[in-house]
């Protein structure tokens, strides 16, 4: 059986990308699946969120060949979570790659030989569109696109709904949206309330149905190492992420 691959996906940063992918991850893990979190973001973000070590092999190696990919990949202190962290180096992969051929593979071929040891693989991209997010769209089978409930997010949408639209077409036939995801979210907001609308009728079958809402708890839990199942049970993001990792399941199988 392969792993389900997952990849995080906005052109614009501060929308909950790693928040998404740390926390969906850490839900589906304590619901007794097997996931790899692989941070592909330079920033390195979702990597301290669930105490990985970066001082170790990470993503970069593993990409351009340094180490194989099973030498990257950590334990968590969390029950059935993993990691491959990332680091500085990442920053140059756009760069070091552009005149190689296959160019947009070199990821698919790091963690190609341990798809069938997980449950699920999820890859944290960084917020550009680039050949390293290019690497990861045309590794993965479902994206999952987390946005803030803002003025320009269908602008946004769009933009990405039309790259996804043709790496499908030209290198990966098998890349699909598995949801929309609103993060962010405050009731009391009206803006808010009208995007999330909009959006919603717009793409009734994409929008999953579980919102994250703005919470202190959740946005605290990365400076602890922690993802919010485990740094606080009973917060409101905790329950938001229980239900999207149902939600996920559904649309997965």
């Amino acid at each position: 059986m392969s792993a389900h691959k997952l990849i995080f996906l906005n052109q614009k940063g501060g929308v909950g990308k790693t928040t998404t992918c740390v926390n969906l991850g850490s839900a589906l893990a304590a619901l007794g699946y097997k996931v790899l979190l692989v941070d592909f973001d330079s920033q390195g973000n979702l990597t301290g969120s669930v105490s990985g070590d970066s001082r170790k092999p990470t993503c970069y190696d593993a990409v351009v060949g340094k180490v194989s990919v099973q030498e990257a990949i950590q334990v968590t202190p969390f029950q059935n979570l993993f990691v491959i962290p990332g680091s500085l180096d990442l920053a140059g992969l756009n760069v070091e790659l552009v005149d190689e051929e296959n160019r947009e593979f070199f990821l698919s071929k790091a963690l190609d030989p341990i798809s069938s040891d997980f449950d699920f693989i999820f890859v944290d991209c960084p917020p550009s569109l680039g050949l390293i997010t290019m690497n990861a769209m045309c590794w993965a089978e479902k994206v999952i696109i987390p946005m803030q409930c803002e003025y320009f997010a269908m602008e946004g949408l769009n933009l990405l709904m039309r790259t996804i639209s043709s790496v499908r077409k030209t290198l990966n036939p098998n890349l699909e949206i598995l949801g929309v995801l609103f993060t962010m979210y405050t009731k009391r907001a009206k803006l808010n309330n009208e995007v999330v609308e909009d959006i919603s009728n717009f793409f009734p079958d994409l929008v999953f149905k579980t919102i994250i809402p703005r919470s202190i708890r959740l946005a605290e839990a990365p400076s602890y190492g922690m993802p919010i199942n485990i740094y606080d049970a009973s917060n409101s993001g905790t329950k938001a992420y229980h239900s999207l990792a149902k939600e996920v399941l559904d649309r997965v199988n």
